[in-house]
């Protein structure tokens, strides 16, 4: 097996260990990445809503004149909330929001098995506080980010205790049977917000193609360079020793002297080689003599 061949499957080696690691690596990476920017759009929407609810009740809700025999679902938080983010969907229907809720006022709010899921993990463990994870749609893998909803004001009761102490124009739009029971302090559902991760992921893979295809490129330039220079510093003078010296045991003793310029190994080589020949050339005219 020669020299070259040699360099070559170390080389090789190395190049598949180096571009393995480097592939791992980069895919995890460019995956978390994409993974933190959904979570960080998820956080965005989740804070508009957040917004939404605060608006609702500083802004909206002093201001709308109410009869006993009327009920403005414009002032309730759930509902601005919910209807800026159905606009939002409107434009961009992957993106999702729901407040989810195991026993909800509005039927259209009740949370489905997997949202239950989650309500149930928050009313499991009051100390969690987000939950995130991955589900399949029919668009395609989103990312879902939910937080608790908690009675935590006992105003809210007036409308969610009993069907009696209801308002009646509420108790008529949405029947007795929804939304009662409720408990101060207690975990009624979630607000979810679920964001594709189709766009992101997909981006995600094309720079690892793109960074893979690079890093192959770099590689194959090189692979050219270093066989380049092996053959012209290291190949090549050592080819032409081994032909000196064949050439000196058959007795052909009228060649050139080696190059032994530069002070690499090869040089001190070619020195080494020059100095054995000297002598042996001062031996055989010694014996002759």
């Amino acid at each position: 097996m020669g020299l070259r061949l040699k360099f070559n499957l170390v080389l090789a080696f190395v190049f598949v260990l180096g571009i393995g690691v480097s592939g791992l690596v980069s895919y995890n990476l460019l995956h978390a990445n994409a993974r933190a920017e959904v979570l960080r759009n998820a956080g965005v929407m989740m804070e508009a809503a957040l917004a939404m609810r605060t608006y609702t009740v500083d802004r909206v809700r002093p201001v709308l004149r109410i009869s006993d025999s009327e009920f403005l679902p414009q002032g309730v938080p759930a509902y601005g909330a919910t209807q800026i983010m159905a606009l939002l969907h409107r434009k961009y229907p992957d993106y999702f929001y729901k407040e989810a809720t195991l026993n909800p006022t509005n039927p259209a709010d009740r949370a489905v098995e997997w949202e239950a899921d989650v309500v149930n993990a928050f009313r499991n463990n009051e100390a969690l506080r987000e939950i995130s994870g991955e589900r399949m749609t029919p668009s395609g893998l989103s990312l879902y980010l939910a937080r608790p909803l908690q009675i935590k004001d006992a105003a809210c009761l007036a409308c969610h205790s009993t069907p009696d102490a209801a308002p009646a124009a509420m108790v008529k739009a949405y029947g007795p049977s929804n939304g009662f029971g409720w408990k101060l302090n207690e975990i009624i559902g979630a607000q979810i917000v679920s964001v594709p991760m189709t766009l992101p992921v997909a981006n995600a893979t094309r720079a690892f193609y793109t960074f893979m295809a690079s890093l192959s490129g770099v590689f194959l330039i090189l692979f050219v360079i270093l066989n380049a220079m092996l053959s012209l510093m290291i190949v090549r003078p050592i080819r032409a020793m081994a032909a000196t010296a064949d050439s000196i045991s058959v007795g052909k003793l009228d060649l050139p002297e080696l190059p032994e310029a530069g002070k690499d190994e090869v040089a001190l080589l070619a020195r080494s080689f020059n100095r054995m020949r000297r002598s042996l050339e001062k031996a055989i005219r010694l014996i002759d003599g």
